[in-house]
Formats: C-alpha cells, structure tokens, sequence
C-alpha cells in the first residue's frame, strides 16, 4: 500500500495537479475574470473564441505525449527542433482561420493575440513533457538498479549456501568417523541449519534472534568436530532491543572463515567472537582467530574463498551508508571488525 501511494504521489499525482492547474488557469480563469470585473466585451470575445482555446489541446499533448517521447529517448534533438517547427506553424495557422471564421474582429497571423498562445502552450507542453520525460528515465533507472541488485544478491546466496553445505558435510564425515555415537545430534544440528538456510535466507530480513542462533548451531557443530583442540570463546551479549532486523545468513561466513584459517597449522589455535548490540541499533560483531606463520596475509585470506569476498559485497549493496567493516592482519591473527546500522520490525 505504501508503495502504491508514493508511486501516485510523485507521478500521478503531479500530472494531474498540472492538468488542473494549467487548464484552470489558460480557459476557465479568463472567463472568470471577465465575469467578476463584469467586462462583457472582454466576456463575449473569449466565449466566442472557445472553440478555438480549446483547440490547443490536442498540440499540447501531440508535443508532450507523443514528440517528446519519440525523439528525447534517443537523443534525435535536432529531430524533435524540426518537427517542433513544423507543429508551431500547423498550430499558428489552425488558431488563425479558426478564430478568423468565429469573430467578426480583425485577426491576423502576426499578431501577438493570434501568437502567444501557439508560443506559450507549446512553452508549457515542452516544459511538462521534458519534465515527465526526465521522472519516467529516473524510476526507469532506478528500476532497472533494483533489478540489478537484486540479481547479484541472489547469485550471492546462492554461492554462499552451497559453500556453507560443504564446509558442514565435511565436518560431519569427519565427526562420523571420530564418533559415530554423535550421529544423531550433529544431525539434529545440521537440521537446524538447512532448515534456516532454506526457509529464512529467501528473506530480505530476518530477526537478529534468528541469525544469532544459527550462528550458535554452526559453533555447537564446530565444537562437537574439533572438541578441546580448539579454545572457542563466544561472548554473545543478548540484552538487546527485540525486533531487530538484520540480512540472513551475514555473520556466518566470518565464523566459516575463522575456523578455515585459524584451525589446522596452528599451535594451540584460538577463536573469538564477540557480538554486542550499542545504542539499541547497531550492532558490533567481531571474530578473531590466529594463522599460521607462513605471513598470509588478509588480502590472500579474502581471495581463498568465496565467503568473505562475497559477505563483504551484500554489506556493500545492503548497508552502503550504515555500515563499517575493518579487515585486519596483525601479529600473526586475522580480525574482522563489522557495524551495522540495524532496522526494526
């Protein structure tokens, strides 16, 4: 509904206040004018010519409707100059042997009466063409941007949960062959995944609850594989504003990220993610983990998988004003540091 509305308010809605205005103020105002200063020579000269006022409708709309759209989109100007002139004269030559064959009043086509109105309605028909034509190329724009956008977060998601499906069905085999009896509550776990990978990532948003524990599944399946190999401290804080709204599946591949890198060639490997929500709003989310001495450095980190690059565009497209998102490499540990300006229900 709230669409609907402020699609009339900035289109329709001007087009017809302009209709009103224009006209009101070109046929009816005159006639008014001449009745209230009770100017009857004035009043019967303007009811006499009526016919020939009312004539300029259809070389209003002929330039606004049909010139101006035909020529502007395509940049002919000088096509649309021409064909201009041509319906100046048509329209100046009309207005004079019409008004001619109504009134006893000597009329000729040179006049300024006989002029003026050819010159200022075909003024005010450009003026509110180029006006509607300038509004239709930028919703056509931005349409067309929203389109764009909208396509490239959905290649995005689709990247990202084939690439998250891997990472766990590669945790579960190894956690099978490491303890079988766990098979059924790493399954539970890995239920609840795909079932939030496949009914709440179609959503633009989702509540910041929801993404939390999902987070938390994925650290739970974690745990279960690597046990006390891995020191994981989660600080979550949970005392936050209800409501909040927050993209689907956005902090999970910082997570993803940390336990690719930070698990393997490491001594005593170490993982920390923090979550706070500041202000009632924003939310600040970090994950810290180690790597390995070989010097990777944060560029190469992001350039090995698709995860980071890809988190790191839908931050892009979705927060491009409302967000803050540091990636750093610093004595041997590899942070990640996002803000977000988060919405409500």
């Amino acid at each position: 509904m709230s669409f609907s509305f402020k699609k009339l308010s900035s289109d329709v809605l001007f087009r017809v206040l302009f209709h009103v205005i224009f006209w009101f103020y070109w046929i009816v105002l005159p006639i008014l004018n001449a009745q209230l200063e009770q100017d009857d020579r004035r009043l019967k000269f303007l009811m006499e010519i009526l016919p020939a006022t009312l004539a300029c409708f259809p070389f209003f709309y002929l330039n606004s409707n049909f010139l101006i759209p035909k020529f502007l989109p395509k940049g002919r100007i000088p096509s649309y100059i021409f064909s201009l002139c041509v319906l100046f004269i048509v329209f100046l030559v009309s207005q004079y042997f019409i008004k001619k064959s109504l009134t006893d009043r000597p009329i000729t086509i040179y006049d300024t009466r006989t002029m003026f109105p050819v010159l200022f309605i075909l003024s005010m028909s450009t003026v509110y063409g180029f006006i509607v034509f300038l509004v239709s190329q930028q919703r056509q724009r931005k349409e067309e941007e929203e389109v764009r956008l909208k396509s490239e977060l959905s290649f995005l998601r689709s990247q990202i949960s084939p690439h998250f499906i891997f990472n766990v069905l590669n945790s579960i085999v190894y956690l099978i062959k490491k303890e079988p009896k766990s098979a059924e509550k790493v399954t539970m776990e890995l239920a609840d995944l795909l079932r939030y990978m496949l009914y709440e990532s179609e959503l633009k948003q989702v509540e910041l609850d929801k993404e939390i524990a999902y987070l938390e599944n994925y650290i739970k399946l974690q745990n279960i594989r690597f046990g006390d190999d891995v020191k994981l401290i989660l600080n979550i804080d949970k005392e936050y504003k209800k409501g909040l709204l927050i993209e689907p599946m956005l902090l999970i591949p910082f997570v993803e990220n940390a336990f690719k890198h930070g698990v393997g060639l490491i001594k005593n490997p170490e993982i920390l993610v923090d979550l706070i929500v500041k202000d009632s709003k924003v939310l600040n989310f970090s994950v810290t983990n180690q790597v390995s001495e070989k010097n990777i450095s944060s560029k190469e980190i992001i350039e090995s998988g698709i995860g980071l690059k890809n988190v790191k565009r839908r931050v892009e497209l979705l927060y491009t004003d409302n967000h803050n998102l540091e990636i750093l490499e610093k004595d041997h540990k590899f942070s990640v540091k996002l803000q977000l300006q988060l919405k409500e229900m």
